[in-house]
């Protein structure tokens, strides 16, 4: 089952995010429940999850940023897709960028974005095959204060 994630399973999400590139699950403090609060409150921040077997197999973030340009019609951004090691290639992550698609749709935007740390020619042959392309515009990211 694809849908949007419940505020009660912010654990086995950041379980999930150990697939991602996290090393540890963050600790419990105040600080994550506040910023857990303003992801699954905010009206154009969608954290996608597949469920299989109750369990939380795959994700992915899709965040609906309003714009001034193009008719005035929003984008998309999609980042953190995520599939546990043992569910992968079974079309999971797919289902979650379709998801992330519809809701892109019904709101209107004008195109969906999508960044990736990854440099393998398996997961860039995915996104591809999910219909993106990196040929359109070119991503630069500047760090700031990276840990």
């Amino acid at each position: 089952m694809i849908r949007e994630a419940k505020e009660c399973e912010l654990n086995e999400i950041l379980q999930l995010y150990l697939y991602l590139h996290e090393t540890s699950i963050p600790d419990d403090t105040e600080h994550l429940r506040t910023v857990w609060s303003e992801i699954i409150n905010d009206k154009h921040h969608h954290l996608i999850i597949c469920e299989v077997d109750g369990k939380i197999v795959s994700s992915c973030v899709c965040v609906i940023i309003p714009n001034l340009t193009r008719d005035v019609r929003p984008y998309a951004f999609i980042e953190n897709v995520v599939t546990h090691k043992e569910y992968r290639h079974c079309g999971y992550a797919t289902g979650c960028l379709n998801y992330a698609k519809e809701i892109a749709k019904s709101e209107n935007c004008y195109k969906i974005m999508l960044l990736t740390g990854a440099k393998n020619a398996e997961t860039l042959d995915f996104y591809r095959k999910a219909g993106y392309n990196s040929t359109d515009k070119a991503a630069f990211i500047q760090w700031i204060d990276r840990k």
